[in-house]
Order: structure tokens, then sequence, then C-alpha cells
């Protein structure tokens, strides 16, 4: 009973996120669903501002979106490898964060993978990159945070 909650408390938040990113690469996520919302609130918000301006901001936005969404994976990855326990404060593991950032790299080309097969989407190595990115980003932001607590 407490390996099945155990799982539950860690791998649970991780397969439901990735449960998240994977229904984000549905149709009704693509670009143009996205755009369609986006551009002419910017626009609204905006109105003295070119259209590729506003295009260019909503896709930095929609790239800030898979830097986020894998940042917050690698996290939970992270959290699940190495499972955490009150009051034991163990040293940072490099290999623990490695197979967190290893499993974000696999899992973001396994999402650009599907989107082969959606329509309106399109499979970028970029977006592969980008999301393994963001994962490092998180994995190395905890890393700081971590060092920062520890001198206090």
């Amino acid at each position: 009973m407490a390996k099945l909650k155990n799982f539950l408390k860690y791998w649970l938040p991780v397969g439901a996120w990735m449960t998240v990113i994977f229904s984000a690469s549905s149709d009704s996520r693509s670009y143009q669903h996205s755009s369609a919302i986006f551009e002419p609130l910017l626009h609204r918000l905006f109105p003295m501002m070119s259209a590729e301006h506003i295009e260019l901001i909503h896709h930095l936005f929609r790239k800030a979106g898979h830097l986020t969404e894998y940042a917050l994976l690698a996290l939970l990855l992270w959290r699940a490898i190495r499972q955490p326990q009150k009051n034991e404060p163990r040293p940072w593991r490099w290999d623990e964060a490695g197979l967190s950032l290893a499993i974000v790299f696999l899992y973001a080309a396994s999402d650009e993978f599907h989107q082969v097969f959606v329509p309106t989407r399109t499979a970028l190595v970029s977006d592969v990159c980008i999301d393994t990115c963001g994962g490092a980003v998180g994995l190395a932001l905890l890393w700081i945070i971590g060092k920062i607590l520890k001198h206090w």
C-alpha cells in the first residue's frame, strides 16, 4: 500500500502533466486557433501596433509556453525521481537532474512526432530544443534556489 501511495504522490502528477502537454498538441490548440484569439486581443489592446509585431509577439508567447510547460515537467520529473522526504536534506545530485532532463527531451521529441499526424500542426526540431531548454531552465532555477536557501 505504501508503494502505491508513493507512486500516486510522485508519479501521478508527472503523468497528469504529460497528458496536459499531449492534449495541447491536438488540433484545438494549433497556431491558427490561438491566433484567432490572441492576435485580435493584441490589436484591441495596442491598435497602433503593426500586424508583423503582433504576429511576432504571438509567436514568442507560444514559444514561452513551450518553455514553461517543459520547465514544469522537468521539476515534476525531478521530484518523482528524487522523492524528497521531510527533514532529510540530501545534497543535489546531477544524475537525478540529468535523468529528468533526458526524459524531458524524449517526451518533447515524442510530442513533436505526434504532431506529424495532426493536420494543422507542424513538427519542429526547434520546438524539441526549446522544450529541452525549458527543462534545463527549470532545473537550473531549482538548483540556484536550493543554493540560495542553503546559505540563509
